[in-house]
């Protein structure tokens, strides 16, 4: 779940905020002065925090930047009092927007949901570049001669600009993957924008992908830059294009060919440099037959196709990948259940095994984590099980698995940390757990 800070001293539409975002399920806090929300900072770990400029103990900027100098949270300034100097002193300030009131709920959601993936983005950027100067991101060390072709072809693919699409089953690491071609191209310098095809709202996607000006629809206040033109210079990469709605596929095709795009509501052309590179579990060419994807832009998306092996044809690597997760906790793991975890069907690829490992590693106490590989939570001490007997849901065990970490740690923050994933995704884990109890009651 994101975290959301509202900073704004007026009482009613503080609380209005509130009750409204916490219905789209964002876990909301109030402060009515910079004061209280310093507190509240030191109190908690916030995504976003939504401020407004005017403020009984602080005007303009002085308030981003104590909020940027105590927080890493997205600031998006909301101020009933803007004008274009403003909003370009608060951009400089470290605001990561601004949005003037009145403003409309949906393009408020849609502005706190793109702050909240960028600085996600951020943060496993800086982990990736981190992995990659200690030469540890798991993708660089192969035993299996056809992932290190991948590899290869990843080294030469990166020297050029010519957009890409990654093909392979969920859980391969088509995003790592991504990451490491721009982290060794000339654009590495430059920035580095997801794009979540399925998860942007369909009738949000163009102005999420090119931007828009001021006016162009309800709720439009002022103008908004677009994923394309925020990723100028770097790599804009397309997770599960093939989700693309139809009515976008077109304007995206005429961007690749000409570089050029139009702000929504806007008759100029602006220019982006950007390289395009693309992934996706389906079967494009077949969409493109059944009509719902289009054939030009899939070989223009495919002018370099590389396609990621599942963990069941790259057995070689278990081994290693098993030695990578266990490191960090300082585990063993016998030579027996080493091979059964070579001869398993990982249906989840490496992130099942990365989930696995890292859950034995917690339950375990003793140095080998051989009898908690598959255990259930509830058996877990019970140790003549055997490995693979009765596995529980992937989902289920995952889910489970974070309910046991918040238990132990107590605290949301830590969770996150050693699952190596955002405090949204633990919320999310939790709530399939309290789901499937709630049904397994019904």
């Amino acid at each position: 779940m994101v975290n959301i800070l509202i900073v704004e001293d007026d009482t009613n539409l503080r609380n209005a905020l509130i009750k409204a975002l916490s219905k789209s399920q964002y876990n909301c806090a109030g402060a009515g002065s910079l004061q209280e929300a310093i507190e509240a900072i030191h109190q908690g770990s916030y995504d976003v925090v939504l401020l407004d400029l005017k403020l009984p103990d602080a005007e303009g900027v002085q308030a981003i930047r104590k909020v940027k100098e105590l927080s890493d949270a997205k600031v998006i300034v909301i101020t009933g009092y803007g004008d274009i100097k403003t909003a370009v002193e608060s951009i400089k300030a470290g605001a990561y927007d601004f949005i003037q009131k009145p403003f409309n709920l949906d393009i408020l959601e849609a502005d706190i949901n793109r702050a909240v993936k960028e600085k996600l983005t951020e943060e496993e950027n800086l982990t990736l570049k981190e992995l990659i100067k200690k030469g540890m991101d798991y993708t660089l060390e192969t035993k299996n001669p056809q992932f290190a072709k991948i590899l290869s072809l990843c080294e030469k693919y990166a020297k050029t600009d010519t957009n890409i699409l990654l093909i392979g089953e969920t859980g391969t690491g088509k995003e790592v993957l991504a990451r490491y071609i721009h982290e060794i191209s000339h654009r590495r310098d430059r920035p580095f924008l997801v794009v979540e095809c399925t998860c942007i709202p369909h009738e949000l996607f163009e102005s999420e992908l090119f931007g828009h000006e001021k006016g162009a629809f309800t709720g439009a206040s002022q103008r908004k830059k677009g994923l394309i033109e925020m990723a100028k210079g770097g790599t804009l990469f397309l997770d599960e294009v093939g989700e693309l709605p139809t009515h976008i596929q077109p304007k995206l095709l005429r961007f690749i060919e000409t570089k050029r795009f139009r702000r929504l509501g806007s008759v100029k052309e602006e220019f982006a440099d950007v390289r395009i590179i693309s992934a996706t579990n389906k079967d494009l060419k077949a969409l493109c037959e059944k009509g719902q994807f289009r054939e030009d832009l899939y070989y223009r998306l495919s002018v370099l196709e590389i396609r990621l092996l599942p963990l069941r044809e790259r057995k070689e690597d278990i081994p290693l990948l098993v030695r990578f997760f266990l490191n960090r906790w300082n585990k063993k793991i016998s030579t027996k259940a080493m091979e059964k975890l070579k001869n398993y069907p990982w249906k989840g690829n490496i992130r099942e095994l990365k989930n696995l490992i890292e859950r034995a590693c917690i339950l375990a106490e003793e140095e080998y984590i051989d009898n908690y590989l598959f255990a259930s939570y509830e058996k877990h001490e019970s140790l003549e099980k055997e490995l693979f007997e009765d596995m529980p849901d992937l989902e289920l065990l995952e889910a489970r698995y974070t309910a046991y970490l918040l238990k132990v740690l107590k605290d949301v923050d830590q969770v996150a940390k050693v699952l190596r994933c955002s405090k949204r995704t633990v919320y999310r884990k939790l709530k399939v757990l309290k789901e499937r109890e709630l049904n397994n009651k019904g």
